[in-house]
């Protein structure tokens, strides 16, 4: 049934996408949910089970760290709280599936902070709150078919409670998405002829790319010549095996051992380095460079089973990149016990952005791990969680810079062990920035984090982009095509000339009180262009100062920020 559902909605991504307008005309929700049930499905196919507490729950699993924008979030939410109902349950008759259905739709709604009617969260509300009140049948097709009837109904009246669909004329795009996978559904439960496409669940989902930072431009000089390992003498390594394996926890007591997550990662932490324990109800998932690996897995035997079983020699890989370096080049070799220890410092910073000069910017203010990512490709909440859980700090900030990603930073903190993850809700990257800037090393986490918000109402921001669909937003007729200025999320030009859409943007951010404007320049961005942005603000706003960036987005030809 889910496979049938996640299948449906695949095919139908492109329309899902087409119906995209709000809050901008950007095109990706059906991406975003496709991306999220594919995760959904992955686990779910890792783990088959008959019982429908546990196939729920890996459904969920792979939801929640696959997770991608707003609406893949919620789509994860909906199930989760349905997984939550099932858990303990090995089959459910139509009551029970209702009764899901309803949890997931209260899970959901806790999620949002600030829900929006006319949206997916309306159609799922409406669906389910009639599959509660369907009383006819026991039977889970007949319930799945008032369900699906009832969030056809709910999807066709989004246009009535949402402003912008009713002006342009199209329903929801997430309501759609979850209509979809609803389809899908009464297609499988009904027998019908399901063409699911085995190969949809090979899809990358690794789309949130990870820069780690800073130092990245020395290792990408020093890849130009030499591979980075062949600094580093093999003798020196001193735990020897890459050691990776999933324990699956046995229930109650085994060998007179009871599982706790911090006894088992002090007992392997004396076993190696580079330990990494990520622990669920049932699953335990773990990395370790070790020098005997037998005794870690002979100590994590004493609580389950061992699976997916890797271990690499690690000193034999690196002969071997030795062996490939260039003839006659004579490498420094500097001993990893000759470095000075990094120490765990108190605070680190994982930032959202893309765009080359944008990357190296962050870098530069501290940022310590930037996702490759933005309006329409959102690292998911897994690509978060791992970029947490590589740095070295106690209390990690995030910064999405784009409002679409934000409850995908949100949903990760409960999803990291022994640090503090803090996000703060940028909606773009002069947000950032100046959240970053108000950053102050010495002072408590709570401070940081009021400075650093408040930060965010301080600073203008701008950005200018194409349509790609006709449409009227905020009172503007738009064409597509033609160029859009929007500040901080509200359309306020749409012009045929992309220097024209520039200069009424920025008439729009400056007022009196402006200071500096600063101007990220995308790909698409020329210097004449800049020459002539920079001498229309020199000529209307003399007395404002001018910071220039390139930034390399795509997309966006210009960012602009107003403070």
């Amino acid at each position: 049934m889910v496979l049938a559902g996640a299948d449906n909605l695949r095919r139908n991504v492109d329309k899902v996408n087409g119906l995209n307008v709000f809050p901008v005309p950007d095109g990706d929700t059906g991406t975003n949910m496709n991306l999220t049930l594919t995760a959904g499905c992955e686990e779910l196919k890792k783990k088959p089970s008959s019982h429908i507490g546990k196939a729920a729950d890996a459904l969920s699993k792979g939801l929640l760290m696959g997770a991608r924008g707003n609406s893949g979030v919620i789509l994860s939410q909906l199930f989760r709280g349905f997984a939550k109902y099932v858990h303990d349950l090995e089959s459910v008759n139509g009551q029970q599936f209702a009764a899901a259905l309803q949890q997931g739709v209260e899970t959901a709604y806790k999620a949002v902070v600030k829900p929006v009617e006319g949206t997916i969260l309306t159609v799922s509300k409406e669906a389910a709150k009639h599959a509660v009140q369907f009383r006819r049948s026991s039977d889970v097709l007949d319930l799945m078919n008032e369900v699906l009837g009832r969030a056809k109904e709910a999807l066709a009246k989004t246009p009535d409670q949402l402003a912008i669909l009713k002006q342009v004329g199209v329903v929801d795009a997430g309501g759609q998405g979850l209509v979809c996978v609803y389809e899908g559904f009464v297609t499988s439960l009904s027998g019908g002829l399901v063409q699911v496409d085995e190969d949809f669940a090979t899809m990358d989902t690794n789309l949130g790319e990870v820069s780690l930072l800073p130092g990245m431009n020395l290792a990408k000089e020093v890849h130009a010549h030499m591979p980075a390992q062949a600094h580093l003498a093999t003798e020196d390594i001193e735990f020897g095996y890459c050691t990776e394996f999933m324990l699956t926890i046995a229930p109650g007591k085994v060998k007179g051992f009871t599982f706790d997550e911090g006894v088992f990662r002090e007992q392997l932490s004396k076993l190696g380095d580079s330990l990494l324990v990520v622990a669920d109800e049932e699953l335990v998932k773990v990395h370790i460079h070790a020098e005997y690996p037998g005794e870690v897995m002979n100590q994590a035997m004493n609580y389950g089973a061992l699976s997916r079983i890797k271990i690499e020699n690690m000193r034999d890989q690196h002969s071997h990149i030795l062996e490939d370096v260039t003839h006659g080049y004579e490498a420094p070799v500097v001993s990893p016990a000759a470095a000075v220890a990094v120490p765990n410092k108190p605070y680190g910073f994982v930032a959202v952005a893309l765009g080359d000069g944008i990357t190296d910017i962050l870098s530069s203010v501290g940022v310590d791990v930037v996702l490759s990512g933005g309006q329409t490709m959102n690292p998911s909440t897994e690509d978060i969680v791992n970029a947490v859980n590589s740095i070295d700090a106690d209390t990690i900030y995030v910064l999405p810079n784009n409002s679409n990603i934000i409850l995908a930073a949100q949903q990760a903190v409960d999803l990291v062990d022994n640090k503090t993850l803090i996000v703060i809700p940028s909606k773009s990257i002069p947000q950032g920035l100046a959240a970053i800037l108000a950053f102050q090393e010495k002072a408590d986490a709570q401070i940081n984090t009021d400075a650093m918000n408040e930060s965010l109402r301080r600073v203008k921001s701008g950005q200018v982009t194409y349509a790609v669909r006709d449409t009227n937003m905020d009172g503007i007729d738009i064409k597509q095509g033609h160029f859009i200025g929007i500040q901080d999320g509200r359309i306020v030009s749409s012009q045929p000339s992309l220097m024209d859409a520039c200069k009424k943007l920025l008439e729009e951010m400056i007022d009196e009180g402006s200071e500096i404007v600063t101007i990220l320049t995308g790909e698409d961005a020329t210097e004449e262009g800049m020459e002539e942005l920079e001498i229309f603000i020199q000529t209307m706003y003399p007395d404002m100062e001018i910071e220039l960036h390139p930034g390399g987005q795509p997309l966006y030809a210009y960012l602009f920020s107003v403070e």
